[in-house]
């Protein structure tokens, strides 16, 4: 089984920790993360891209000359897609991007994101993390105290509003619960911070 150091909000060691090894010690499957982030990053789009076809462009109700004996080509409206200013072929119209991956295809890429994590060495796992109240002077300190004062992703156990809250304010730092944890969120940062409960509630629903 992986194991890892166990670190206080100071920075010191408290000892280790084993980490799951179905959960953080498996091999990376690249595809299946290439898969998780494409899908991930697909259903963030908007999907509100609208252009007009030719019934939704003002004008055009009268047929422009007759139908024969102008010597020009028959024409039904100046709204016709061959028109300046006539409506659009096969545009973009509103739609949804987002699609699912098969529930296994999804368990098995956050653990793979979870296992390269740990083999970069970028796992850091807190004894605890709390605040008295919401400081954002003392989670910078936390972080810097644990050399992940970049792009850091800080995982707790349970939602905790003064962690979340001293966080906000914070460049590159992003807080989730361990029900909340992405794939693309992992990938994002450079360092993920995992309170030990985290990691127990990470390993109990993922193995």
């Amino acid at each position: 089984m992986p194991k890892v150091a166990l670190f206080k909000q100071d920075g010191t060691q408290a000892g280790d920790i084993e980490l799951n090894d179905s959960v953080f010690g498996i091999e990376p499957n690249k595809s299946v993360l290439f898969d998780a982030v494409i899908m991930q990053q697909a259903s963030q789009r908007q999907g509100t891209h609208d252009v007009k076809n030719r019934s939704e462009v003002a004008g055009g109700g009268r047929k422009p000359w007759k139908q024969k004996g102008t010597g020009r080509a028959r024409q039904g409206s100046i709204r016709s897609p061959q028109w300046v200013g006539g409506g659009v072929v096969f545009g973009p119209t509103p739609r949804s991007y987002s699609y699912k991956l098969p529930k296994k295809v999804r368990r098995l890429a956050i653990k793979s994101a979870l296992s390269s994590k740990v083999l970069d060495n970028d796992l850091i796992v807190l004894e605890g993390l709390a605040f008295d109240a919401p400081k954002t002077k003392e989670m910078k300190q936390v972080l810097a105290n644990l050399s992940a004062d970049r792009k850091a992703l800080v995982v707790t156990a349970d939602y905790n509003d003064a962690v979340a809250l001293s966080a906000r304010n914070i460049p590159g730092v992003t807080v989730v619960t361990a029900n909340g944890v992405s794939v693309l969120d992992v990938l994002n940062h450079d360092k993920l911070l995992m309170t030990k409960d985290a990691v127990e509630k990470v390993g109990e629903v993922l193995a």
